[in-house]
């Protein structure tokens, strides 16, 4: 059974920094690309980065492009996302989810499968 575990997130200043990180297990998290989603309150979800199988390739949404980076150690089963210069249009439940049935970049297939979520809050 696909497993998705997120931490890391909680309530930070603007301009300041978090570490996310997504523990997977039940499958060979090797194979996968990966991806975050973050939906914020009222809004729907909104892809935010990519990464393929091997983390020779990212991608990333315009507004996080040079302040998030996407990366992972396939030895550890982990999917990290470092976000930095955080600003209150952050804020958002943050998803790590499987990029296994739609190519990358972009949101997964329904199919794909969703960790619990991550709460991240900017503001001062």
């Amino acid at each position: 059974e696909v497993h998705l575990v997120e931490s890391g997130g909680g309530l930070v200043k603007p301009g300041g920094s978090l570490r996310l990180s997504c523990a997977a297990s039940g499958f060979i998290f090797g194979d996968d690309d990966m991806t975050w989603v973050r939906q914020a309150p009222g809004k729907g979800p909104e892809w935010v980065s990519s990464i393929n199988n091997d983390g020779a390739s990212t991608y990333y949404t315009d507004s996080v492009k040079g302040r998030f980076t996407i990366s992972r150690d396939n030895a550890k089963n982990t999917l990290y996302l470092q976000m930095n210069d955080l600003k209150p249009e952050d804020t958002a439940v943050y998803y790590c989810v499987t990029s296994r049935y739609r190519h990358i970049p972009g949101m997964p297939s329904e199919g794909d499968y969703w960790g619990q979520g991550t709460q991240v809050i900017v503001s001062s």
